[in-house]
């Protein structure tokens, strides 16, 4: 065999071994990189609920929907948050139409029917909107903590232009209504179905 055909064999040899130990690699790390993937989206889910109300990992314990279609949006999925075995909050999944496309949205609600989060999971709307949006210094988001179903009439659950209660993100009145219309409708699928969200028998 010439020298040339000896460094052929070398260079083939060493080339298949880097692909064999870049498959293991790989494989090998797989399952970490999904198990922190996994943390990190139940992280930024689990921000919606406040601290010590829950001692479960809510995103393993799903709930059956029905009638998952709402007046503004979708459901996509609701989970259970326990405390002590008892449920005290519901996460709904939700999905509304914005100014450049789908919303969605993570909303908590306590056993009381209370808002006590919400946060933007995936937006479409341009970077100027979007920023406002998911930027949490800005504190948008917030104005609607503490709110039921019940605390204002139809009208008031609107933004300010509208003659509603709520302020509205700058130059984003389509923006706006959606995510008030995907809380509004959240509240008023969890009224309708509390039993069965919190896992209680009705009476």
């Amino acid at each position: 065999m010439t020298a040339r055909w000896r460094s052929a064999a070398v260079l083939l040899l060493v080339a298949g071994l880097a692909i064999v130990a870049t498959l293991a690699w790989q494989r090998f790390t797989a399952g970490p990189i999904a198990e922190a993937s996994r943390q990190w989206q139940e992280q930024q889910w689990l921000k919606v609920l406040p601290p010590g109300s829950y001692d479960n990992r809510p995103l393993q314990t799903p709930v059956p929907l029905t009638d998952a279609k709402l007046s503004h949006g979708h459901l996509l999925a609701a989970y259970r948050a326990n405390l002590s075995g008892v449920t005290s909050a519901v996460l709904l999944h939700s999905r509304a139409q914005g100014y450049g496309g789908a919303i969605e949205l993570v909303i908590a609600i306590d056993r009381q029917g209370r808002l006590v989060g919400v946060r933007v999971l995936e937006q479409q709307e341009s970077p100027g909107l979007g920023d406002q949006l998911v930027d949490p210094a800005r504190h948008w988001l917030d104005q609607f903590i503490g709110r039921t179903l019940r605390d204002t009439s139809e009208q008031a659950w609107a933004i300010k232009r509208d003659q509603g209660a709520f302020d509205q993100l700058a130059g984003a009145t389509v923006t706006s209504r959606a995510v008030i219309e995907a809380i509004q409708d959240a509240l008023r699928y969890f009224d309708q179905h509390r039993p069965a969200l919190l896992g209680e028998t009705p009476p």
